[in-house]
């Protein structure tokens, strides 16, 4: 499988581009910033995916018909869809290729022009190791993505931390690994392999994927890529301080535009989902992350009619009807993913949610499905 086939000098060229349309959001042509709200439509899809799409060999007419979205969708500059309208979108790319190496083909077709602003930003990177903490910090503003990456003196993972209330389509999970890879190659040239990769959805043609990645994708509860610390720390390329230092403002005052219009339910949620497998998840602990007092969060989510109980019940509900879903586990195992000490606990707390047993709704849910 062939890595990015985009010279040095367009990426040099298009990350100036950008900058220089972010300024002038007029431009006709260039990506350019917008201010992401929090709202119900957290995805971004830039222009650039027909593009992609087409180099992939993939209809994009055809993939807007399959997901019911509208067919002007990828003609507009930058359009916001809700999670459940980019999860259909990404099902109607998956069904339309109808080829379970697709994402290797999005991959193989990819280009700077399909790249949004914080991608673009990890690119000025001088590794990746500083890229991936800067992905992780701004990809939310145009998903609703929560990254969480981990470094060690041996390795540098990176992982998704999803609302896992809704499963995504197998094409988007495991494009996502193999763009995380290709992020890295493209950026110093190298073919950088890492030490292991994991999904949720184990891809078909595993053959084609191992070629790719140079080693097997493994099962695991989230998807996520370990490097080595010595491909971690490669240099970049594609480093460039100065376009860092335009970028880092406007990343920063868009995020800063974000985190204020978030709801406090929001913020406690997207605590709870980092907290909970550690077992926690109190009302201190998520007071602490969110940098403000037990006493003023219970406040601020008062005056949003809620308490922190009614938030983390539906955090813990919402994740326990995932795990039934879309994994085998017991509900012993499901119990200490949401924290709880005592499975006991869980399957009182589960019964109090949906008037019956996490079996009976697992079995109920795979007759729906």
């Amino acid at each position: 499988m062939q890595g990015f086939a985009v010279p040095f000098h367009e990426v040099a060229a298009s990350v100036g581009d950008l900058a220089r349309s972010a300024s002038h959001p007029g431009v006709p042509g260039r990506i350019h910033f917008e201010q992401i709200m929090a709202n119900d439509k957290p995805y971004i899809v830039p222009s650039g995916w027909r593009l992609l799409l087409q180099d992939a060999g993939i209809d994009s007419a055809n993939v807007l018909r399959r997901a019911s979205l509208p067919e002007d969708l990828l003609s507009r500059d930058r359009a916001c869809l809700s999670r459940d309208e980019y999860f259909r979108l990404w099902q109607g790319i998956e069904d339309e290729g109808s080829d379970p190496a697709l994402p290797l083909r999005i991959a193989a077709g990819m280009s700077v022009e399909a790249f949004d602003p914080p991608v673009f930003a990890a690119l000025c990177s001088p590794n990746l190791n500083i890229a991936l903490a800067r992905l992780a910090k701004y990809k939310r503003l145009t998903c609703g993505k929560v990254l969480k990456v981990e470094i060690t003196d041996n390795a540098t993972t990176i992982g998704e931390l999803l609302d896992k209330s809704a499963q995504p389509p197998a094409t988007l999970v495991l494009t996502e690994l193999v763009f995380v890879v290709q992020l890295g190659r493209i950026a110093t040239r190298e073919r950088i392999c890492p030490l292991e990769v994991r999904s949720p959805i184990l891809p078909g043609k595993a053959n084609d994927f191992t070629e790719f990645f140079g080693v097997s994708v493994r099962r695991g509860d989230v998807p996520q890529v370990r490097f080595s610390s010595a491909d971690a720390s490669r240099p970049f390329l594609t480093a460039s301080e100065s376009m860092w230092t335009f970028f880092e403002k406007e990343l920063n005052k868009r995020l800063a535009d974000l985190t204020e219009s978030a709801t406090t339910r929001d913020k406690v949620h997207a605590v709870l989902l980092e907290l909970l497998p550690a077992g926690g998840a109190s009302m201190d602990a998520v007071a602490k992350k969110l940098g403000v007092s037990s006493r003023t969060l219970h406040r601020r989510l008062k005056e949003e009619h809620l308490t922190f109980q009614k938030v983390l019940d539906d955090t813990r509900e919402a994740l326990a009807m995932h795990y039934l879903k879309s994994s085998p586990m017991s509900g012993a195992e499901i119990s200490f993913l949401l924290g709880y000490e005592d499975p006991n606990s869980f399957f009182r707390a589960f019964s109090g949610w949906t008037g019956t047993t996490p079996e009976s709704a697992r079995r109920e849910m795979a007759l729906v499905h």
